[in-house]
């Protein structure tokens, strides 16, 4: 399980980093500077990391025997900015409180 939970926890910083870069540099260039050369490349980053999260994400959730309402909702979490972050935590806490203490 801990393998799974360091998989997520790696993904989910990842994906919210790419995703505030997506929004605050790639979308303003875009917009704003009418530079599109950014946001074509992060832009298919992040849905390619996102899909990886997706599958992180499941992976986790089976492996620490979540409802599947749960893991939908840490999922979601992926597609809103900063999210990914509380989401990681959450779970970290989660899943190290009911694993049972090693000496």
């Amino acid at each position: 399980m801990s393998a799974a939970l360091t998989r997520f926890r790696v993904v989910a910083y990842v994906v919210g980093v790419v995703l505030i870069l997506f929004i605050l540099v790639a979308m303003p260039l875009k917009y704003l500077a009418d530079s599109d050369g950014f946001a074509t490349v992060i832009a298919p980053v992040h849905g390619f990391l996102y899909m990886v999260y997706l599958v992180v994400t499941f992976n986790l959730g089976m492996k620490a025997r979540w409802p599947l309402g749960r893991i939908a909702l840490v999922m979601l979490a992926g597609t809103i900015p900063v999210f990914s972050f509380w989401a990681e935590r959450w779970a970290t806490s989660k899943i190290r409180s009911a694993e049972p203490a090693t000496v």
